[in-house]
């Protein structure tokens, strides 16, 4: 495999999907979008993925850990895994449209 198929192949692994919730969609007037990523993925991933795939010129990413919780499930303990999120901060007059059907 090619080194520009790898790493194609490693982007492409790297925004697991759109994050939706109240306040990311109201934050999109503010040109950021809200992705849940893989949990080793860095901003530089991010960055270039979000680019490549959406054809955006992005200004910055922001990520957080969101930690998993204490659950119950029929009486046995256990555990929501962890998620990671990246809120990319688009440049000005770039949007996202993902009603477009990717």
């Amino acid at each position: 495999m090619s080194e520009s198929a790898f790493n194609n192949y490693k982007l492409a692994d790297v925004i697991i999907s759109q994050h939706i919730t109240e306040k990311s969609t109201s934050s999109a007037g503010e040109n950021t979008v809200t992705f849940l990523v893989k949990s080793n993925a860095n901003k530089v991933d991010i960055k270039k993925a979000v680019e490549k795939f959406f054809n955006v010129k992005v200004e910055a990413v922001n990520t957080l850990v969101k930690k998993g919780r204490r659950r119950n499930f029929r009486g046995k303990a256990g555990r929501t895994s962890n998620s990671k999120r990246a809120i990319v901060r688009l440049a000005k007059g770039q949007q996202i449209d993902f009603g477009s059907g990717l």
